[in-house]
């Protein structure tokens, strides 16, 4: 699946352990066969050791238990050093600096024009918590992750960016604790359809049709994996200026077309569905800035009155 239907590289690992390169760095993605489905571990990037450093002493400064990785782990992950520690609910993270390139070029698993990653990172995860509200300083002051935009009801869901992507790390306080999905992010639209044609000549494993995401601009489609979280696959996400972007909430539903949960109950598709059919009605759309604004008073009237 990561090869031939997402396009990454598998490189050689050992035992149940697989790892995948998407990019020059020696690998991007690791999958181990010999733990629980789900997540393991999310690695987060600081630009050097003595970040890092500073990074261990305001965790340690909030309470937060931090280890040191060892020199078996930090070659296993490919980077210089990392440290180690866990969010409020138990999430195991680790901080590194310093990846390692790989000597050959990558080679995708399939024909595509590549992933969009370098200072933007590998993509971006979605987690599942029990409650948002606790966890929220710990990304947001001590890490100091930036909220990028939220929506309170009908629970919480906070987006947060740590670089020009729109958002690198979100959390949905749907009462329970597991990977919602994280997210690659394409080189071309058409990568993206032709992974959606694959993907669809598998039963079950498209989770969320075709669509577009309000708030990153993302176009995506949703895959099941085997280990009972979803992978999105996308293109055309949104890049931000971190230095003046203002936080805000937002209203309009995560999609403005398309995105329809397969697996999710009738009623609450529904719900979803309705909201996309409001945005529409009410003209909502991402603005093209290939396209000149009409400046066209009789239709700014036309549209005013509507």
């Amino acid at each position: 699946m990561a090869t031939g239907l997402l396009g990454m590289q598998q490189v050689d690992r050992g035992g149940k352990m697989r790892a995948f390169r998407m990019d020059d760095r020696k690998q991007r993605l690791i999958v181990d066969g010999s733990s629980d489905a789900g997540l393991a571990v999310m690695g987060w990037e600081v630009p050097s050791s003595t970040e890092l450093d500073q990074l261990a002493g305001r965790l340690e400064g909030h309470g937060v238990k931090v280890t040191r990785g060892s020199r078996a782990l930090a070659d296993e992950r490919h980077v210089s050093e990392l440290i180690i520690f866990a969010d409020p609910a138990g999430n195991r993270l680790e901080a590194f600096c310093k990846p390692e390139l790989a000597t050959e070029p990558f080679k995708p698993g399939r024909p595509i024009s590549g992933f969009r990653t370098g200072a933007l990172g590998m993509g971006h995860v979605v987690l599942n918590v029990e409650d948002v509200e606790p966890l929220l300083p710990f990304y947001r002051d001590v890490l100091g992750f930036h909220v990028s935009d939220f929506g309170l009801k009908p629970y919480g869901l906070y987006f947060f960016h740590v670089n020009g992507r729109h958002h690198s790390f979100a959390m949905v306080g749907s009462g329970r604790r597991a990977m919602h999905h994280f997210m690659v992010e394409l080189g071309s639209l058409d990568d993206v359809g032709q992974g959606y044609d694959l993907a669809q000549l598998e039963d079950g494993r498209i989770a969320y049709t075709l669509g577009r995401h309000t708030n990153d601009h993302m176009t995506s489609f949703y895959v099941n994996t085997p280990s009972g979280f979803f992978i999105e696959y996308g293109w055309g996400g949104r890049v931000i200026d971190p230095e003046t972007w203002q936080p805000h909430e937002t209203f309009d539903g995560p999609s403005l077309w398309g995105h329809e949960r397969l697996s999710m109950p009738e009623e609450q598709r529904k719900r979803l569905r309705d909201m996309r059919l409001d945005a529409a009605a009410r003209g909502v759309r991402v603005p093209d800035p290939r396209v000149p604004p009409l400046n066209c008073a009789w239709l700014d009237q036309v549209i005013a009155r509507e």
